[in-house]
């Protein structure tokens, strides 16, 4: 490209339409300014003007504080909202619908007066198929792709066009929203490190294997003293559950459609069914439309679907999320003829 463009990070950044403010911003400080101005023409009649700015001042600029000044991207009235409704929320969640009912033996002890400790935790993923397809309830269905990278500041001008140009024919052929996600997660290398000195011995010169043991020293090293981060650029797409428009020009056939709403569930299966398959078709033909520009798209399966999901809802987990590691649906078990130490147990 013979030109660069800056483009903004945050591109979901509302538009600013007055003095650098939003449409939000300046209706709530409108509306701010109408009050304290009703309250200055309701009570001037027998209140001092100065005695009215000592209070109408620190609310305005309360407001204007909460409004304006940022953290994170979200201003602070939005975070206050939210810290009020986290505070209102029960304070754990289960992964269940509805909250557990207090044990008999525990009801005669319990308080009505208290607030409820659990409560059922509500996902917009229902679960994930064996395909890798993400179940989204009524709001539809979603497919996890990963994307390879393209070194795109070493190439030239000419090859860089054909880049852009590449990448813009996919999203003008977009029908349908896309959302690209680059996620960063921790890199463990403690694989790598093991096979690199279980291989260092079969070397055929002890000056390679040596080499090889200091490289994995240096891993190792690295490993201990700095966060060591991977990026993954991950392709989502996402079909909604369409159905066959409604005639309610007959009384007929809106009892017809009453009745085929008390079965939603076998009228959401073929539609689920036929969103599932434009998600594949979908991502057949961004394979297709991103291989020119060396991209190559890979669905992800349901384990790998599924780790990805909890990783974004448990970012800081000590035990990061990997595809071998055990669903939270499946049944843990023990070989038959493991021999138990009772001794552990009878001390605890």
């Amino acid at each position: 490209m013979t030109q660069s463009v800056r483009i903004p990070a945050d591109v979901d950044r509302e538009d600013r339409i007055l003095a650098g403010f939003t449409a939000r911003q300046v209706a709530v400080l409108a509306v701010t300014g109408l009050l304290l101005y009703g309250g200055w023409v309701a009570t001037r009649a027998f209140l001092p003007v100065i005695a009215y700015l000592i209070v109408a001042i620190p609310v305005g600029v309360a407001v204007a504080v909460l409004v304006i000044v940022q953290r994170d991207g979200l201003t602070l009235d939005r975070l206050l909202l939210a810290a009020i409704k986290q505070r209102m929320n029960p304070r754990r969640r289960i992964a269940a619908t509805d909250a557990p009912a207090v044990p008999d033996w525990l009801a005669e002890f319990a308080d009505d007066t208290e607030e409820v400790s659990t409560s059922g935790l509500d996902l917009p993923a229902q679960g994930v198929t064996e395909a890798g397809v993400v179940d989204l309830g009524r709001e539809g269905v979603a497919l996890v792709a990963v994307a390879s990278t393209v070194n795109f500041a070493l190439r030239t001008p000419a090859e860089q066009d054909a880049l852009v140009s590449t990448f813009g024919r996919y999203l003008h052929s977009l029908t349908a929203p896309v959302q690209i996600v680059i996620r960063a997660e921790r890199l463990d290398l403690s694989g790598q490190i093991a096979e690199l000195r279980e291989r260092a011995a079969s070397l055929p010169h002890p000056a390679l294997e040596a080499a090889a043991l200091d490289h994995a020293d240096y891993l190792d090293q690295l490993d201990e003293q700095t966060e060591l981060l991977r990026r993954q650029i991950l392709l989502v797409v996402r079909e909604p559950l369409r159905t066959a428009p409604q005639d309610t020009l007959t009384s007929s056939r809106r009892l017809f459609q009453r009745a085929q709403h008390t079965d939603a569930d076998e009228v959401a299966e073929p539609a689920r069914r036929a969103a599932t398959s434009r998600l594949v078709r979908r991502v057949n033909e961004a394979t297709e439309l991103l291989a020119p520009a060396g991209i190559t798209v890979t669905p992800l399966d349901a384990r790998q679907a599924t780790t990805v999901l909890t990783t974004a809802c448990n970012p800081d987990s000590a035990i990061p999320p990997s595809a071998e590691m055990a669903g939270a649906d499946e049944v843990i078990t023990t070989p038959a003829d493991h021999d138990w130490d009772t001794d552990n147990f009878e001390g605890s």
